[in-house]
């Protein structure tokens, strides 16, 4: 078998019992789950022309394996998630590792008793090293609040190193603030490893799909029931009814081709875009990426350099490392972190969260809330962030209350 495709013209949803926006991890799995367990007949209808959303995957002109809106490791501790997807797809076993371009050197990321060696020094890092674990204990990671709150002043110059040459530039470009916009909740997290475990994750299953994440998605897509219609707008296609003329009126009914649909509408999207940005766009980062092909094996030592100190580019992938693919040449991706000011030509990435854009997105959210048939899931839909295990986790779980319905 394959996924059945249809176009949106050819769609009779008098014949369909849900209709989900969007085939991400959130979209998809509902759909498979509906579709599997519910022998629901489940419509997707995606804006884009592929699959998957943004783990879409695919070979670029000098054949090598690329992931088209940034890079994608699947890492969790939810045997659940990961069980899963592994119904889809062979796990390529994958442990995933950065490092931070300090002025020309590498350094491991999160900092880490190696950092600690190549910035201080073996006989100073040693010293440090003995502090760290004596204040702290072995194997933990420690903030950078917890390091400036000690009086022993070497401490305090981890955590300063830290916080000016892993940290401050790399947030102001990914978020386009000054240092003084940093919020200081976000640099309290940041952390020091007290371990020489060079993983960028401790997870307990870590890998990438075999055959890549688009293979996955066709495969968890390959159901009789389950029907997608590509290069589709929810907003140009769902006609809403609202309870009456008032800018603030919750919607009544949600239509397809005329006609009101009263079966799960579960939507992955921007919540705002559904609405035309009728109270004005939610905030968001957005990323511009930049392809470069060298003749030869591999450029980088691991999959991921931060630029922590220079460069307009927050970090550079080299997807050889995560796919395992064998090839004499290799396909690097630059990251730029750029404002999200035009939706037709820019896709939102990273929520802006703070009080002021959650009340914003609370109000598109209200708008919904009368309707029982519709069911936002995802980073989108919900103005959040969300790994892509958590995803898996909600899915399954909206699906689970779907069908006990």
């Amino acid at each position: 078998m394959a996924v059945n495709f249809v176009p949106y013209a050819d769609v009779d949803f008098s014949r369909i019992d849900a209709v989900i926006v969007g085939s991400g991890f959130a979209g998809s799995v509902v759909a498979r789950e509906l579709a599997e367990r519910g022998g629901m007949r489940v419509h997707i209808i995606e804006k884009r022309s592929h699959v998957g959303g943004n783990m879409y995957d695919c070979v670029d002109d000098a054949g090598i394996l690329v992931h088209a809106y940034g890079p994608h490791i699947f890492h969790t501790n939810s045997q659940q998630a990961y069980d899963y997807l592994a119904r889809f797809t062979n796990w390529r076993t994958y442990q995933h590792e950065v490092l931070a371009n300090w002025h020309g050197t590498y350094i491991p990321v999160p900092f880490n008793k190696n950092s600690m060696e190549i910035v201080f020094g073996p006989e100073k890092a040693l010293r440090l090293i003995d502090k760290l674990v004596q204040t702290f204990g072995d194997e933990r990671k420690v903030t950078i609040t917890e390091l400036r709150a000690q009086e022993d002043p070497e401490l305090q110059e981890v955590a300063e190193f830290v916080y000016r040459n892993v940290f401050l530039y790399y947030t102001q470009k990914q978020w386009g603030l000054t240092p003084e916009e940093v919020d200081p909740s976000v640099t309290a997290r940041v952390p020091v490893f007290i371990s020489r475990d060079n993983r960028y994750f401790q997870d307990a299953y870590q890998g990438m799909p075999g055959e890549g994440y688009t293979a996955l998605f066709m495969n968890m897509l390959d159901h009789p029931l389950i029907s997608v219609s590509l290069n589709t707008e929810a907003e140009s296609v769902m006609g809403l009814e609202f309870e009456s003329d008032a800018e603030d009126a919750a919607l009544s009914a949600i239509t397809l081709k005329d006609l009101p649909f009263e079966g799960p509408i579960v939507y992955t999207g921007p919540l705002d875009e559904l609405f035309l940005g009728r109270f004005g766009r939610l905030p968001y980062r957005s990323l511009d990426f930049v392809y470069e092909t060298y003749d030869e094996e591999m450029k980088f030592p691991v999959g991921t350099v931060n630029y922590t100190v220079s460069e307009d580019y927050t970090r550079i992938t080299e997807f050889k490392h995560l796919t395992g693919q064998v090839a004499p040449n290799t396909t690097i991706m630059k990251e730029y972190s750029r404002a999200y000011e035009n939706p037709r030509e820019q896709i939102p990435y990273y929520a802006i969260i703070n009080p002021e854009n959650n009340a914003h997105y609370q109000r598109y959210r209200a708008l919904t809330e009368s309707l029982p048939n519709f069911y936002p899931l995802g980073r989108l839909a919900e103005y959040r962030y969300y790994n892509m295990d958590a995803i898996v986790v909600l899915a399954l779980q909206l699906a689970e209350q779907l069908l006990a319905r």
